[in-house]
């Protein structure tokens, strides 16, 4: 995406703004091309003294933007896609972070001339560490802007429209569950003699060097343990431990649950 093309990111909250924050940061736009609303625009003051454009009417963020990124909450969808959609032509990009609204539903609002792709960030956004899923026209142009866009706050991959309830139990309720390991881990380190504050910095530290080894390398998890694993070793004894108490599939459960829930929701 050219970094002259205008982006506004309407109803700028904690998505909206963890977006702006990664856009401006890493330079992928320029502070008077980015356009961001919000009822109370006082409190975008920050993005403001950045030199972004700041204001509560989204007309006037549209009409001035080639990008488009709708981040209301999904029951102020309705009213603000109605109030766009007159002003959007085939030369805008829509996406939305808004759950549960899908492309045909956003459709029934918006010209068939007008790509449309759902963004599907996790709160990790706020630290530029998202895993962010999309889901719309793969071959489209606006598929590759929005791809280049959520970069800037961590990483994208690009699935089905019908999983997106599957990714909000892996990706986005996945957070929860990776969060909770490290809280246990940190338990056990401080039943064994560390104080509480060394032993989350250990079990954080320890899950990210995990989680950058799969990322990097690109090796299968039972390939980076093996590599620990020793004959009559104290990590195969934990690991079992670990099996005889069901953490495997406690996980595979709690991940299965989420998604229901989220498929109910």
């Amino acid at each position: 995406m050219k970094k002259e093309q205008s982006i506004a990111i309407l109803g700028v909250g904690n998505i909206g703004s963890a977006l702006a924050k990664g856009l401006l940061d890493s330079k992928f736009i320029s502070p008077p091309s980015l356009t961001l609303t919000r009822r109370n625009p006082d409190k975008l003051s920050a993005f403001k003294e950045r030199g972004c454009i700041v204001t509560d009417n989204n007309i006037e963020a549209v009409q001035s933007s080639q990008v488009i990124v709708i981040a209301v909450e999904p029951h102020h969808m309705q009213h603000v896609l109605s109030e766009i959609s007159p002003l959007l032509t085939d030369q805008h990009t829509l996406i939305s972070v808004a759950t549960s609204w899908t492309i045909s539903k956003i459709r029934n609002y918006v010209s068939e001339d007008v790509p449309i792709v759902r963004a599907m960030p996790n709160t990790a956004i706020a630290i530029s560490e998202s895993m962010t899923c999309l889901a719309g026209p793969t071959k489209h142009p606006a598929m590759k802007q929005t791809i280049e866009m959520f970069k800037c706050v961590g990483d994208t991959e690009i699935i089905d429209e019908e999983l997106m309830t599957s990714a909000t139990a892996l990706a986005a309720c996945g957070i929860a569950f990776f969060l909770r390991a490290i809280r246990a881990a940190a338990q056990g380190g401080i039943e064994i003699g560390f104080h509480a504050d060394q032993a989350i910095k250990m079990a954080a530290q320890t899950a990210k060097g995990a989680s950058e080894l799969l990322l990097q390398d690109h090796q299968h998890p039972e390939y980076e343990i093996d590599r620990v694993t020793t004959p009559k070793g104290c990590t195969i004894a934990g690991l079992n431990q670990l099996e005889h108490g069901g953490f495997s599939s406690a996980m595979i459960r709690g991940i299965t649950t989420s998604a229901e829930k989220a498929a109910d929701l």
